[in-house]
């Protein structure tokens, strides 16, 4: 027979709180965009040869290694923002995180020319054949992301030469970076599968 004292909590469980919303939102959100971005990468993989027409990947890619580079050190740039915030380095906060985006226009400028290069001098379209509509769906959805990014990043750091950003918005730059984090991670797989296997 279950006695008095079997049925009171640990002492430890009692200090227990529901994680937080923001954590659990972005979780969900990461989740749900990697089922996505797999969807479109198994895609570009299945259709790789299948192109009855030209221009194929070999004759017209170059790995963007400068914008790769770019992209996987803003991970980095964003982890120092992040740590200068928490630390109430408020000066070294800001300048992180501009070299952040900064380095987000790099790559996204390099996207633009790349694109602009493969329409106008390979004729390469979204419509050309199916690895231009695997190509642009693909690299399309990844440029998306970091544009989303790119806009978050803007608004916080207009907010905080405004003085706006606070101790209280920790999680907030928390969330925004494993945000970026995941952009730059997905990258990682992008370019494998387009610029390695696909090649």
């Amino acid at each position: 027979m279950a006695t008095a004292e079997a049925l009171i909590l640990p002492a430890e469980s009692a200090d227990w709180v529901l994680p937080s919303r923001r954590k659990i939102g972005v979780i969900s959100l990461i989740v749900t965009e990697t089922a996505l971005f797999t969807i479109f990468a198994v895609a570009y993989l299945f259709y790789i040869g299948k192109s009855l027409t030209g221009p194929y990947p070999p004759e017209v890619l170059e790995p963007p290694i400068l914008a790769t580079i770019c992209l996987l050190s803003s991970s980095a740039t964003i982890m120092l923002a992040e740590r200068a915030f928490r630390n109430g380095a408020n000066g070294s906060f800001k300048l992180w995180w501009l070299i952040t985006m900064i380095l987000a226009v790099v790559f996204l400028v390099w996207t633009v020319l790349e694109w602009r290069r493969l329409i106008y001098q390979h004729n390469l379209t979204i419509g050309t054949n199916l690895f231009g509509t695997s190509f642009y769906s693909l690299l399309g959805l990844h440029a998306t992301h970091v544009v989303a990014g790119l806009i978050l990043l803007s608004l916080v750091f207009w907010l905080s030469l405004r003085g706006l950003v606070t101790r209280s918005h920790a999680e907030h730059i928390e969330m925004i970076s494993w945000y970026w984090h995941f952009v730059d991670a997905v990258w990682v797989v992008v370019f494998t599968v387009v610029y390695i296997i696909g090649r």
